[in-house]
């Protein structure tokens, strides 16, 4: 027959092996936006970091944007060898001649879009799927886009471990936006066209934003909201993104 101590030790060791199994699974649902649920502590002193002296300090407001970006773990979504440059104001190589962009851009185009609200957005380059991330940490259903199959790949990898759930995919060119899917409240692009899809403008529901840069070397960072009588457009600084890659350069529409 076994001790009181020795049944009292048994116990304490079946609890120890439980707990982590309730705490780590992936793919679980969070919260009502599809969300993880845990949050990923490491280096969230970086994080906050990042959000108070780099984010913050640019005027940047909107409560769920910053939570957002104090939640995800975006040393994740970056090749081994930069991540101890995770958390700095800076992009950083992907691979296949993409970037992801700086964390205050991010912020700055996140809160530009006016996401209280939203229930659909439309991302247009999925890249490592950091963006991604942070319209599913504020809106229940997020719809993004990427050309190019191995980052798309990587990114939903990457999206998958953390639980994201809420994250709609597809490989292909987002200069077609994804219609079936249309109207968007918002629609975000993280590539550089030379001029504004139609389609983008065409899948925005009424009171919707569309924000992208616009040009070749330097771009401009445009705000589009949709209006009953057409598009009222907005610049917000100057920025250099990389360009957006198309199926069929042969077919684009003059400049808008």
């Amino acid at each position: 027959m076994s001790s009181p101590s020795r049944i009292l030790t048994s116990l304490w060791m079946t609890c120890v092996m439980l707990i982590p199994c309730l705490i780590v699974i992936p793919g679980c649902n969070g919260d009502s936006r599809g969300g993880p649920l845990f949050t990923d502590p490491t280096r969230q002193a970086e994080r906050d970091r990042m959000v108070d002296e780099q984010i913050i300090t640019r005027g940047i407001k909107d409560r769920a944007v910053l939570a957002a970006m104090r939640r995800i773990p975006r040393h994740r979504f970056v090749p081994g060898f930069y991540s101890s440059f995770a958390y700095n104001d800076g992009p950083l190589p992907i691979g296949h001649g993409q970037t992801i962009s700086q964390p205050s851009l991010v912020a700055l185009m996140t809160e530009a879009l006016a996401l209280q609200g939203a229930k659909k957005v439309l991302e247009v380059g999925t890249g490592s799927g950091y963006q991604a991330a942070v319209l599913a940490e504020i809106v229940p259903n997020v719809f993004t886009i990427e050309i190019v199959e191995p980052l798309a790949t990587e990114a939903a990898q990457t999206l998958a471990k953390l639980g994201y759930r809420n994250i709609h995919r597809r490989v292909g060119d987002g200069y077609q936006g994804w219609p079936e899917e249309a109207p968007f409240d918002a629609i975000i692009v993280t590539a550089a066209p030379d001029h504004v899809p139609q389609p983008l403008l065409d899948q925005l529901a009424v009171g919707g934003r569309l924000i992208l840069p616009v040009g070749k070397v330097f771009q401009e960072l445009a705000l589009y909201r949709r209006t009953t009588d057409g598009y009222e457009r907005r610049v917000l600084t100057l920025v250099r993104f990389v360009p957006l890659i198309r199926k069929d350069q042969s077919t684009q529409p003059g400049e808008r």
